[in-house]
């Protein structure tokens, strides 16, 4: 298969020898026409059957029907790919490209607390997701006490592995992880003398876990894609109404012939909110944009709902908290969409820890010990329950959580509805700028609150909940676009109805403050962000035929999701 390794540099899409076949994904290789490569043919509507004929007659070897998408998986030489794209029954192909999990004990993370509007650690909600549905897209999940009810039944209902290793078991770490920032009800640290309690945001959702991602935390699209058609024909037995993906890859085309993105619409369509990890390459200045444009695929698609990750500086009081330097930031690269759409805590969060997982061996001085939530626990790592780690994987499933207690709050609403809830009521963060600090390279990064950043702000479920509101039409996010005269400027999709097309959210600037979008529409701080059209950034942000992106390296977003920041 062609794919990258986990911890090699993606190769940049100027240096390959690639197609030029409108038909066929810029970053499919074919400098060796011998290799043979898994690809994704998109094919048109009632043309499957016919078209596999014609693969087939090309060399092509069928792999797996994509049905969800109306694609084909196919293993076929790089040399074939100009001829299979000559076929008219075909749309477009694409590789099967590699997705991975986007992820130091600095003390307590205090997320759940500040999202919610807490104060003390007994502090509930009147709604604990109970009923709902979340399909976790990761690499599985373990049956820890912190995921059973209050009958100390599991509540992962239902696991299935798609990465083909015969078995759902979470040897990563990662998707548990993920998991216990959804639902995690904090069991393991409810003890006489606890200090510090560690519990997600849906505390009795029930979990439907995919597992996706091998145990070394890299999967394909091709998995991802058959786990959400899977979670879309379970949506009823299980009553899944929340997809999480803490998953992510470079983007090499527009949304509209990405197959994560062609997937997570049909998840939308049949009404599943689908919330997405913004990615991790907030700190990727190689091509001089101060990490704008990094937003990851499928989190670029405009009717998910895409989260970046904030810092609360391990403390409960919100005066110092701050974006952190790592999360992903746009406009997505080639459609320009506006992402983030909000953001939640992602710096150092706790969670549920699997013993003798892949993290558990590879960063054994991120397990917390037991003395940060029992007084009396032993600091011995044996028997520690939680483990800690950064990054927007852990973003995202705070907002799934809050997105699974407004559907228990009303189950009539609709996947637009609830994106729109959680936009508005997300609180204001001030315009400015901050800087945070690697703690392990001593590097300092500076941060700017603008629209591409911060999105409407950070997560308020408190807020959410209070909402009165049921907007109608479309919550698709808008586009940014960019005029010489006039700077950068939102154009909202048309026909949208009253939630965006009246401007009775976006136009206002209720969403996101009038200090980040202006009243005649156009967005504040491009010239902080990107200075003038001279600075090298702005080209590669706003040029035309640029495929930004495809360069990155991979271990960057392992290594800065493991260290967080100060």
């Amino acid at each position: 298969m062609q794919t990258p390794s986990r911890f090699v540099l993606f190769v940049l899409a100027s240096s390959l020898a690639t197609a030029e076949h409108p038909r066929l994904a810029v970053d499919l290789d074919t400098s060796n026409p011998d290799l043979m490569v898994e690809v994704i043919v998109k094919v048109k509507a009632g043309a499957q059957e016919r078209s596999l004929e014609k693969m087939r007659s090309h060399g092509a070897h069928h792999l797996a029907s994509l049905d969800l998408i109306e694609s084909q998986l196919v293993r076929v030489r790089a040399g074939d790919l100009e001829q299979l794209a000559g076929d008219p029954d075909v749309e477009h192909i694409a590789p099967n490209r590699q997705v991975e999990s986007t992820k130091y004990y600095g003390g307590p993370d205090y997320g759940w607390m500040v999202t919610q509007g807490f104060t003390s650690i007994g502090s509930t909600l009147p709604y604990d997701g109970t009923g709902i549905g979340i399909a976790v897209l990761d690499s599985g999940i373990s049956a820890l006490p912190d995921l059973r009810n209050a009958a100390g039944v599991s509540r992962i209902v239902y696991s299935q592995d798609f990465t083909g290793s015969k078995s759902a078991t979470d040897n990563h770490g990662h998707g548990t992880m993920v998991a216990g920032v959804l639902a995690g009800n904090g069991s393991q640290s409810k003890l006489p003398d606890t200090t510090y309690l560690m519990r997600g945001t849906a505390t009795n959702a029930n979990l439907i876990a995919f597992k996706v991602l091998n145990d070394r935390g890299v999967g394909t699209d091709s998995a991802v894609i058959n786990a959400i058609a899977r979670a879309i024909s379970l949506k009823a037995k299980y009553n899944i109404r929340v997809i999480n993906l803490s998953l992510g890859r470079p983007i090499a085309s527009s949304y509209v012939h990405d197959p994560l993105c062609q997937a997570v619409k049909q998840a939308w369509d049949a009404g599943i909110v689908v919330v997405v990890a913004a990615g991790n390459q907030g700190r990727n200045n190689t091509k001089n944009t101060n990490g704008y444009g990094t937003i990851a695929s499928p989190a670029n698609s405009p009717y998910v709902i895409t989260v970046g990750a904030y810092n609360t500086s391990s403390t409960l009081p919100m005066g110092d908290d701050k974006m952190t330097s790592y999360s992903s930031k746009g406009p997505t690269n080639i459609d320009h969409i506006v992402k983030p759409d909000l953001v939640a805590p992602g710096n150092r969060i706790l969670s549920l820890r699997v013993k003798n997982s892949y993290l558990d061996k590879e960063y054994e001085e991120n397990i917390v010990p037991s003395a940060a939530y029992s007084a009396s626990g032993n600091n011995g790592n044996g028997n520690a329950a939680y483990f800690q780690l950064s990054g927007t994987s852990f973003a995202a499933p705070a907002v799934s959580g809050a997105a699974a207690l407004l559907i228990q709050k009303n189950p009539s609403l609709t996947p637009d509805q609830v994106k729109a809830i959680l936009m508005k009521t997300a609180s204001r963060l001030p315009q400015g700028t901050s800087t945070a600090v690697d703690p392990h390279s001593g590097t300092q990064y500076r941060m700017t609150n603008d629209i591409f950043t911060v999105g409407a702000g950070l997560l308020n479920v408190s807020s959410a909940l209070g909402s009165q509101e049921l907007l109608t039409g479309s919550a698709m996010s808008p586009t940014a676009v960019y005029n010489v005269s006039s700077g950068v400027s939102l154009q909202f999709p048309t026909g949208s109805g009253i939630v965006w097309g009246t401007g009775i959210v976006w136009g206002t600037g209720i969403v996101w403050g009038t200090n980040t979008l202006q009243t005649n529409g156009i967005v504040w701080g491009t010239g902080i962000v990107w200075g003038t059209s001279t600075n090298a950034g702005f080209g590669i942000v706003w040029g035309t035929g640029i495929v930004w992106g495809t360069g990155f390296a991979a271990a960057e977003l392992e290594n800065v999701a493991i260290n967080g920041e100060n």
